[in-house]
């Protein structure tokens, strides 16, 4: 599917994996509104061709009113990727006691909820577009993570929230199939975003000593760059692709 010419949706789309991919997106000639928080949006850098919109992806109304913006651009909108999520650590049972509830949900809510939220809302502007080869319309890309596959100690909430993007993948690739629209999920391991920003030089030595090859932190761009890939290779669909150095994450 070409992406010139398309309106994309980008969740998370200020900063981190989601900022790299509205900018790979809008420098092959797509539309693209990004979605976030206003903290976030404050912060993002101008780009041509990204408008920025206020949402969270939890929020139902929120959402609609930027896929009817995104809808309404002039373009057809065909590409989402979800890339908002949070991260929180925390154990079952720690000294401090058992796993705030609360804390729980939160993280369910936002990385599962919130991705489910976006791909409902954004599939039905997606299935009224005019159909391209193969009866193409569309395309939607989630963010899950290796923690899906290898949660570490105090990942419980983050490991469940990415193992239900994973496990939404191929039934919502089937479920939309008749509609045109497939769905694709990547799965990042330790990819040095802004979330890393703040800890010291020795601990990111750390972690990037423990990615088999290349030995190094995976970098936004290239999570943006298989997005892009995934997007124009019209034959990917109900699948997770991991992207991360061949790691294996150890429990902590």
């Amino acid at each position: 599917m070409r992406i010139t010419d398309t309106a994309a949706i980008v969740t998370g789309g200020a900063s981190g994996l989601g900022g790299a991919t509205a900018q790979a997106l809008a420098a092959k000639g797509a539309r693209v509104f990004a979605l976030d928080l206003a903290g976030g949006i404050e912060k993002a850098p101008a780009v041509d061709g990204v408008t920025y919109v206020e949402a969270d992806v939890t929020d139902p109304e929120q959402v609609q009113a930027a896929v009817n913006q995104a809808a309404g651009s002039g373009v057809p909108l065909r590409i989402v990727v979800n890339c908002a999520g949070i991260g929180p650590s925390a154990r079952i049972l720690s000294k401090r006691g058992p796993h705030d509830l609360n804390l729980f949900r939160k993280v369910i809510e936002i990385n599962l909820i919130g991705t489910f939220n976006v791909i409902t809302l954004a599939a039905e502007a997606i299935a009224k577009t005019e159909p391209l080869t193969d009866d193409a319309r569309g395309v939607v890309i989630n963010t899950a993570s290796v923690a899906a596959f290898d949660g570490q100690i105090g990942q419980v909430a983050y490991s469940a929230s990415k193992g239900g993007v994973v496990g939404l993948t191929l039934p919502s690739a089937r479920d939309l199939a008749s509609h045109g629209i497939r769905v694709m999920t990547i799965a990042p391991g330790i990819i040095d975003t802004p979330m890393l920003a703040t800890v010291s030089d020795e601990f990111r030595a750390g972690l990037a000593a423990g990615v088999p090859f290349p030995k190094r932190l995976g970098r936004p761009d290239e999570y943006a760059q298989l997005a892009v890939d995934i997007v124009e290779h019209d034959y990917l669909n109900g699948e997770v692709i991991r992207l991360d150095g061949s790691l294996r994450m150890a429990p902590r």
